[in-house]
């Protein structure tokens, strides 16, 4: 059974349709990388899976259910977690606020969920009560990643999660996300260094125009001359 199903999926934000019958699917422990041109729909297409994008027709099945106009803080409870490209944490509070944040329908646990997270991020832990807008991006990017696993999600959302840091922290953050993944979390991605990205994705899907125009594991795709050419740099 399908993790995540995203079938002939129609919307967008208003009045047209950004989606034009997009369909995804991708099992438990996958990472699943979407590229493709600026405009192309891809984290309208992910935020379809987290209650973001107003849905006119089509399905979504997360886990054997239909939540396809489930409400966000509904489909967090079901195990899906999210990270936006911006405005991904709380600058004026401390590391450890951000990810009490995170963990804010854990009755209990929750230091213990906080522990398994700095386990994971050993730089939080030592800056757990710095600001966190005070940080470089690498380490915002943490904290963002760091507060949506406080739930223990089956699925990660990450919407440009390399945009804007050095390669240092690009190298540090696809690190991050296999770890992630191989703690047993699947990871559906959208991101602009395609290459590195589809190089630790099981599979790959490429968007034009809010439609599907490849798709294949990564490694096919990263071979695929005509996905190289048009959408890899070469």
């Amino acid at each position: 059974m399908n993790l995540l199903e995203i079938n002939d999926v129609y919307g967008g934000y208003g009045g047209g349709d950004i989606l034009k019958g997009v369909s995804l699917n991708m099992e438990a422990r996958d990472i699943v990388v979407i590229v493709g041109p600026n405009g192309a729909g891809k984290s309208t297409l992910m935020k379809s899976a987290f209650g973001l994008v107003s849905i006119r027709s089509g399905l979504v099945r997360f886990d054997g259910s239909d939540i396809t106009r489930l409400r966000p803080d509904k489909i967090v409870r079901r195990g899906i977690s999210y990270v936006p490209q911006e405005k991904n944490v709380f600058p004026t509070l401390s590391v450890e606020e951000n990810l009490q944040i995170g963990g804010y329908i854990l009755k209990e646990n929750l230091k213990k969920r906080i522990e398994a997270i700095y386990a994971m991020f050993p730089r939080l832990a030592e800056r757990r009560r710095q600001a966190a807008g005070s940080m470089s991006g690498g380490e915002r990017q943490m904290v963002a990643m760091g507060r949506a696993l406080m739930l223990d999600p089956k699925l990660l959302l990450l919407d440009e999660p390399t945009a804007g840091l050095s390669p240092a922290y690009i190298d540090q953050t696809f690190d991050s996300v296999k770890q992630i993944n191989d703690n047993g979390v699947g990871i559906l991605m959208v991101e602009q260094n395609a290459k590195q990205a589809l190089a630790i994705a099981s599979r790959g899907y490429v968007l034009t125009n809010g439609q599907n125009r490849h798709e294949d594991t990564g490694a096919g795709l990263l071979a695929n001359r005509e996905v190289a050419e048009m959408f890899l740099g070469g």
